[in-house]
């Protein structure tokens, strides 16, 4: 494996996981739950999947082939986190709707 390639994992790595780390920080740090929603489904999301390609890249690199499972887990991440923070929002919205009345 090359070095280049090497300060590529590497670097996607920490990215990843700085990502990861400001998501959970806003999680446990932003005021109300529609911005605790916001933090860590863009965040988290972004630094997971650095963090998998890293690991898509490594494995291609070390392995036979393209690693596919890493990507089979981006796609599944990117639909499902913005869906499941949609109507976590759409159901705290009609919460604070029924109960406002």
């Amino acid at each position: 494996m090359s070095i280049w390639v090497e300060y590529l994992i590497s670097f996607l790595i920490l990215v990843g996981a700085g990502f990861t780390l400001l998501g959970s920080i806003g999680l446990a740090r932003l005021p109300d739950f529609f911005m605790r929603v916001h933090g860590p489904t863009k965040t988290t999301t972004l630094g997971v999947g650095a963090m998998v390609m890293a690991s898509a890249i490594y494995f291609s690199v070390t392995g036979d082939g393209i690693s596919l499972h890493e990507i089979v887990a981006t796609v599944f991440l990117f639909i499902t986190a913005p869906v499941s923070a949609h109507l976590l929002t759409k159901a705290a919205l009609h919460i604070a709707s029924r109960v406002s009345k």
